[in-house]
């Protein structure tokens, strides 16, 4: 089974080839550079390098959300793009979960966490046992304050990774001991991640068709948010009147 996957949820871009659990070629860039920009001419670079035809993907992975607005429509739009007209099933993966397949530890319990700002984070807990992963919490939008009081049930090695792992390392790294900050080489999401978790779904029969993969969001954009407490608040001063 040939697995193409992509990664746009944050600033960083990848995209991986998986033949059968194994990896033929992965490209990552961190330049932030637009992903609209980017990402096809790496998946091209990437099936061209492989000597793989896109007619010959089985299935296309893409990293769902939770993640950047922009980043994640980007990804699924483009994944939707190549999958429809193939007739290809896909694999929306989620972000958080990703991130544990791409951690080399065979043990521990990965946190996988991306600013979600305002001092939120989006946040997942998985436990490595050996080659598995186990998903310990759903995703979820919580504040770290939140994240620090539930990380301090665990005995095992707390592994940060994401974009959020620096703020939440700052935030309480030295007051839990087992709380470690993952190389940067391995922190962020890559596109084999995806791949990787997409090779599970596929054997769990857990995939979709391209018309109803979807993005993945765990709240509204800011501009939704900033309208919906605009409206509660114009809602509140007419009641009061």
């Amino acid at each position: 089974m040939k697995i193409l996957a992509i990664d746009t949820s944050a600033s960083p871009v990848s995209a991986a080839l998986l033949c059968d659990g194994r990896l033929l070629g992965e490209f990552y860039l961190n330049i932030k550079t637009t992903h609209s920009q980017t990402l096809m001419p790496i998946v091209s670079n990437l099936l061209s390098s492989g000597r793989i035809d896109i007619n010959d993907i089985d299935v296309f992975a893409v990293n769902a959300g939770p993640g950047s607005f922009t980043g994640v429509r980007i990804g699924v739009a483009s994944v939707k793009g190549m999958a429809m007209p193939l007739d290809k099933p896909c694999a929306g993966v989620s972000t958080l979960e990703s991130m544990a397949y791409s951690l080399p530890y065979s043990d521990g319990i990965v946190c996988a966490v991306m600013d979600a700002r305002c001092s939120q984070v989006y946040n997942a807990l998985f436990r490595l046992n050996n080659s598995s992963v186990e998903r310990i919490t759903e995703d979820r939008a919580i504040s770290i304050d939140e994240l620090e009081k539930d990380l301090e049930f665990y005995d095992e090695t707390v592994y940060l990774a994401g974009d959020g792992a620096d703020i939440c390392f700052q935030a309480f790294g030295e007051k839990l001991e087992n709380v470690v900050l993952t190389p940067v080489n391995i922190r962020y999401q890559h596109a084999y991640g995806t791949a990787a978790a997409a090779e599970i779904m596929a054997k769990e029969n857990r995939l979709c068709t391209p018309a109803q993969l979807m993005p993945i969001y765990l709240r509204l954009p800011q501009a939704e948010r900033e309208l919906k407490a605009k409206q509660e608040k114009l809602k509140k001063g007419e009641m009061q009147e």
